[in-house]
């Protein structure tokens, strides 16, 4: 990479963009998700066998931990998000917290909250 030191305001508009994108989407899934946890507590088992519905209730009750799992997933990967923005607000943006370079712009567009660049040799995160 050249001897930049940070994304042009340009640049970072692009990545703001993104991101605001991706953080929508991520929102409306992220209440989806806490809708159904909220909303799946009747399982329509009430006139059923005593056996079937304990079986039921058991596969409720993974589905709902999954939902959750799921949920607290999405609101980590907002909360990052966030983050980014409020780097894009410092133009701090983009930039290797190991390294103090550039991310390059394809990890950024593919990884919008990077705070790594990769090491193209070994191809993992600079650590």
């Amino acid at each position: 990479m050249s001897d930049k030191v940070r994304y042009s305001d340009e640049e970072l508009l692009e990545f703001k963009e993104l991101i605001l994108a991706k953080l929508e989407k991520a929102r409306a899934e992220y209440e989806n998700l806490c809708m159904s946890l909220r909303n799946g507590y009747d399982n329509g088992t009430a006139d059923t066998s005593p056996t079937f519905k304990a079986l039921e209730e058991g596969a409720s009750t993974l589905g709902r931990e999954e939902a959750a799992r799921m949920a607290e997933r999405q609101l980590s990967f907002i909360n990052h998000l966030n983050a980014a923005l409020n780097r894009i607000e410092n133009k701090t943006y983009g930039i290797c917290r190991v390294t103090g370079k550039l991310i390059p712009k394809e990890r950024l567009r593919a990884v919008p909250h990077a705070t790594l660049s990769i090491n193209p040799e070994t191809g993992q995160k600079q650590a």
